[in-house]
């Protein structure tokens, strides 16, 4: 029985791998994977990577329409970049719990209680919280973005409280930080790592910033409390640069684990260990291959963003940009 399902599962991939050949010729459509996609969703992707490079590079070509396979919040960032085309997203249910946490009222309210503060908001936010914003970041961007800031102006950094503290680390300044989180990277606890790098003490430690271990992870580092191969704290893209560049052979590798697909095809020599297992977010697994062909067969579901909103949006969007550049995607 599980051989006969494992055939019909192979051969339901293969029907939905033609059927999105074909309506990708057909729409012109360009297809935008994030490094936590399926791997099979990346393995049809003309581009993967971070959200916000993903997002340029298909505002850069001559596509008329672009299928995220990601999250809402990254559609709504296509949208506001390439407002002439379409954006697909193949299924809208897939959100984000770290967009979720801050509401376009509520960031209101905070700058209400801080008037002349200037707001940096993670890109992993909706179009309405972007366009309450002064600068979004990346995390790869981040502290760029912080250092342009003037020293003597209040910043409230929202809604990841881990990025922000690490942010407040590296740059020396002190924000008003929102107290959200992933609940993927939050799982991902010191007591993991700890497990994880008395089982592979060779092994270099990858960390995302977004992760509840990064704070007491670089705490350790600086009191040398931590021996061993180098800890690197990057951004999906930076972690996938430095699996390519670095001497090491086996990586600890603590953000979601759909970026291990990724780093096994750049450096098939080398050993890439998820930092837990449970590491797997529901919302990026909730894209297809069935539904990406659907999507574009129907043209269907569509992300918009008002015109007034994507207008303040894309304002917070290219400060940042002028601040410091967004990491490039790779073709896939």
């Amino acid at each position: 029985m599980t051989g006969t399902l494992d055939r019909q599962t192979v051969a339901a991939a293969g029907e939905a791998r033609e059927r999105i050949e074909h309506w990708r010729r057909e729409r012109n459509a360009v297809i935008l994977a994030h490094n936590y996609q399926l791997p099979e969703v990346q393995d049809v992707a003309d581009y993967v990577g971070d959200s916000l490079g993903l997002s340029q590079q298909a505002a850069s070509t001559d596509a008329d329409v672009i299928v995220f396979c990601g999250v809402h919040f990254m559609a709504e960032t296509a949208a506001i970049l390439s407002p002439e085309k379409t954006v697909l997203l193949p299924d809208l249910e897939a959100g984000c719990s770290l967009a979720g946490t801050i509401t376009a009222d509520q960031l209101r309210a905070w700058r209400d209680q801080h008037p002349g503060a200037v707001v940096v908001a993670y890109v992993n936010t909706t179009a309405e919280v972007k366009a309450e914003s002064d600068y979004c970041c990346t995390s790869s961007n981040a502290a760029a973005v912080i250092r342009s800031i003037p020293a003597d102006r209040e910043i409230l950094f929202c809604p990841d409280m881990f990025l922000g503290a690490h942010l407040e680390r590296v740059t020396g300044r002190r924000m008003h930080v929102w107290m959200g989180e992933c609940h993927v990277h939050a799982g991902i606890d010191p007591g993991r790592l700890d497990r994880m790098r008395e089982a592979h003490p060779d092994a270099e430690l990858l960390i995302h910033p977004e992760c509840g271990c990064t704070s007491s992870t670089l705490y350790r580092m600086s009191a040398r409390d931590l021996e061993g191969p180098a800890t690197v704290v990057a951004s999906t893209e930076g972690m996938v640069r430095r699996a390519g560049a670095s001497p090491a052979s086996t990586f600890i590798v603590a953000t979601e684990v759909g970026i291990l697909h990724r780093m096994r095809q750049l450096a098939p020599d080398k050993r890439f260990l998820p930092a837990s297992d449970d590491a797997v977010c529901g919302y990026m697994k909730r894209i297809t291959l069935p539904k990406v062909a659907r999507a574009l067969e129907r043209g269907e579901p569509v992300v918009t963003v008002d015109a007034a909103i994507a207008a303040r949006a894309r304002r917070a969007i290219e400060r940042m940009l002028a601040a410091g550049p967004a990491t490039a995607p790779a073709a896939a």
